[in-house]
């Protein structure tokens, strides 16, 4: 994230290494500035702009490599994240049905699936589908054992696999265990999320819900880009000999 910060601000490409040996934020000042003062001797980091989305677009490396896993497993669930809410008070289940819905509409990646074309894997974002909230209600169970049921059907959720090629790659289940005591589940493929991006989507989820519930309108700000315009913009930069100079540092790292 501080790499990203940095890349956008001051248009420079700060190294891995250079964060993994800085131990102080004067030091990340050096090294940026060092940047700037050498930045118009070597190859200029581009913008990150967002690109058309008429037809197919690449993927990003690390989705490359979780697409590649997938082909050689196909349905295996490593790679399912999983995020837990507990939701306490009165619960309007359609006004956070819709927040979810806005939350898939907003960011493409939560509708992207995956396929080949050639012999090359794409990302191929869909509409916005209208969403559904199941709900399991657990109303009957003791106090007690709320956790544990908690916890079995996360268990279950983790283990139900993703198709890649159809999607969605997302998926939400609410659990009732009285009218003011829920647990919002989601799960996801970690090709379109990671452990960060959850902590987005509920902050998200949770200021649109509050506007909902109240009828008004979410009052989130645009998103002036998406993953899929990252995916593009890695795969026009590291190239090259740019590409070549940051596989020969990794090759001595790891010799």
């Amino acid at each position: 994230q501080l790499i990203s910060r940095l890349r956008t601000t001051f248009q420079v490409e700060l190294p891995l290494r250079g964060l993994f040996t800085a131990s102080t934020v004067a030091r990340v000042t050096e090294l940026v500035e060092e940047q700037l003062l050498v930045r118009s001797d070597g190859p200029r980091v581009p913008s990150l702009r967002r690109v058309s989305r008429d037809g197919a677009l690449p993927l990003s490396f690390s989705q490359q490599r979780l697409w590649v896993l997938d082909q050689l497993q196909p349905g295996a669930t490593p790679y399912v994240l999983l995020g837990a809410v507990r939701l306490e008070g009165t619960l309007d289940a359609e006004a956070l049905r819709r927040a979810l819905e806005l939350l898939v509409e907003r960011h493409e990646a939560l509708r992207t699936t995956f396929a080949l074309k050639g012999a090359e894997p794409v990302q191929l974002i869909q509409p916005t589908p209208a969403w559904t909230l199941p709900v399991t209600d657990l109303g009957a169970l003791p106090p007690e054992d709320h956790e544990a049921a908690v916890h079995r059907l996360a268990l279950e959720e983790a283990g139900r696999p993703f198709d890649l090629s159809t999607g969605p790659l997302l998926r939400s289940r609410l659990m009732r265990f009285a009218d003011a005591a829920h647990v919002l589940l989601l799960s996801m493929h970690h090709i379109v999320s990671d452990g960060w991006s959850v902590g987005v989507m509920v902050r998200e989820v949770a200021a649109a819900y509050a506007a909902f519930s109240t009828g008004k309108p979410h009052g989130l700000p645009s998103l002036p880009v998406q993953y899929a315009d990252f995916a593009s913009w890695q795969r026009g930069w590291l190239q090259g000999d740019v590409l070549a100079k940051q596989v020969a540092w990794w090759k001595d790292q790891l010799a």
